[in-house]
């Protein structure tokens, strides 16, 4: 966890006003939080914070690539990462999640470490099913046939709606039509 203290910042002493910060997000990066879902990695994470007397507003932008594993074939490919997303931190009197891009802190907060924030953001931007990029083709293909499929209980030939209303009557009404 030494290696997350590097996404820390420090914002008591912070003046009023859009402060950048730039982080490299490598394989050491993603070994501190485990390697289940995202193996490594080479990223460049460009945050923007806009603090106010009430409120800090990040604003993430994340480039690069995570390594992970086909589900299909249990090879390690390189999955192209390109995402903005937006964080609130609000003062209030206790620390609390008030949503999931919404938290609150006291005003004595001396930092906020971004780590487990950059982490999540990545790994919600990945796909359900990680596919080798060979085999994203071939599903496209197979979704496509799929498509194709159309299932129609009507019989769509050239009738006319009143031929549909006569076919559609019950032979014993017409026996008791005839009887006029």
């Amino acid at each position: 966890m030494k290696k997350l203290r590097d996404y820390e910042i420090g914002i008591a002493k912070l003046s009023n006003r859009t402060h950048k910060y730039e982080f490299e997000l490598n394989d050491a990066f993603f070994e501190e939080f485990g390697k289940d879902i995202i193996l490594g990695g080479k990223l460049k994470a460009d945050v923007e914070l806009d603090k106010t007397e009430s409120l800090l507003t990040f604003h993430f932008d994340i480039k690069g690539h995570v390594r992970l594993t086909c589900d299909r074939s249990l090879e390690e490919f390189d999955y192209p990462v390109d995402l903005q997303e937006t964080f609130r931190i609000k003062y209030g009197d206790e620390n609390a999640e008030l949503d999931d891009d919404l938290w609150q802190i006291t005003p004595n907060t001396q930092s906020i470490n971004i780590a487990q924030h950059l982490y999540d953001y990545i790994g919600l931007s990945l796909p359900m099913k990680k596919l080798h990029p060979r085999f994203v083709e071939e599903e496209e293909d197979e979704d496509d046939e799929r498509d194709i499929l159309i299932y129609s209980s009507r019989d769509d030939s050239d009738t006319d709606e009143d031929e549909d209303d006569e076919d559609d009557t019950d032979p014993r009404w017409d026996a008791l039509r005839s009887l006029n």
